[in-house]
């Protein structure tokens, strides 16, 4: 699936995706998350982030893992 909101270019952050138009790694975004922050906090936190790009973030995560292989141990 393409995202237009989120950014891999090996000379950017060394290829991690990235929020397009910013130096703000689309895990960076997540762990904020992770660790309790509200959309308008990490907002708060880097400014040129909008809403979209949060749930970008979120989406290209979701979409990301889904094409992960499953291994049961």
């Amino acid at each position: 699936m393409r995202h237009e909101r989120i950014e891999i270019n090996p000379a950017i952050m060394d290829g991690k995706p990235v929020i397009r138009g910013t130096r703000v790694p689309v895990e960076l975004v997540l762990r904020e998350l992770g660790a309790g922050m509200s959309t308008e906090a990490v907002i708060l936190e880097h400014p040129r982030l909008t809403p979209d790009d949060i749930r970008a973030a979120q989406a290209f995560a979701a979409d990301y893992l889904a094409d992960e292989d499953i291994i049961y141990r």
